[in-house]
């Protein structure tokens, strides 16, 4: 298959200041790097309700090609299933959730996209990928697999945990958290619910 590659779009002066901070940013903490792909994605910025900017790559061409992962996602009368019995619960956000799992090396050149400042690929995985997903609630389910269905359920970045008495609900936390350390994953506490 022929790489796709598509031109930048116009930018306003606010948007190319928030573009370099963007960038700075995202090379600083090695989420991106330069690249040479013959693959490019143009971008746009999208306004979070906090009013700042989101940088989000439009990878609407990339996708229409790429084979899509058919991930189930749960129904939600299951979900709902799941939490009878139980009256405590817990939300926990997983900061820049898809940030957290690393693209790989192979799969780089496909995530490249076109600034006016030069050409990058992500390291890490992106927002806007047809099976980011996927790929996402498929490795937490993994990860989260021995307590599933006992007291934990994951949808896509959120992570609930549900019990059934306040002492349970803290031994089930302490042990989320502990599993969150050892694998390297990180919360981002502004966006959980206790």
């Amino acid at each position: 298959m022929a790489p796709i590659a598509k031109s930048p779009y116009r930018l306003a002066p606010t948007e190319m200041k928030e573009l370099k901070k963007q960038l700075d940013e995202l090379l600083e903490k090695c989420f991106i790097r330069p690249s040479s792909s013959p693959w490019g994605a143009p971008f746009l910025f999208f306004m979070k309700k906090d009013g700042s900017m989101r940088m989000c790559i439009y990878y609407s061409e990339q996708n229409k090609v790429t084979i899509k992962n058919k991930y189930p996602l749960l129904r939600i009368d299951d979900l709902f299933d799941q939490l009878l019995g139980a009256f405590h619960f817990s939300k926990v956000d997983l900061r820049s959730g898809y940030h957290q799992l690393k693209v790989q090396e192979n799969f780089l050149p496909k995530t490249a996209f076109h600034t006016r400042y030069g050409h990058y690929e992500y390291t890490v995985m992106p927002f806007g990928l047809t099976n980011a997903s996927a790929a996402f609630m498929d490795i937490m389910n993994q990860r989260c697999k021995p307590y599933l269905d006992k007291f934990i359920m994951v949808f896509i970045y959120d992570v609930l945990i549900y019990s059934k008495t306040p002492k349970d609900h803290a031994k089930h936390f302490r042990t989320l958290l502990e599993l969150l350390r050892h694998e390297k994953l990180y919360t981002k506490f502004s966006k959980c619910e206790f």
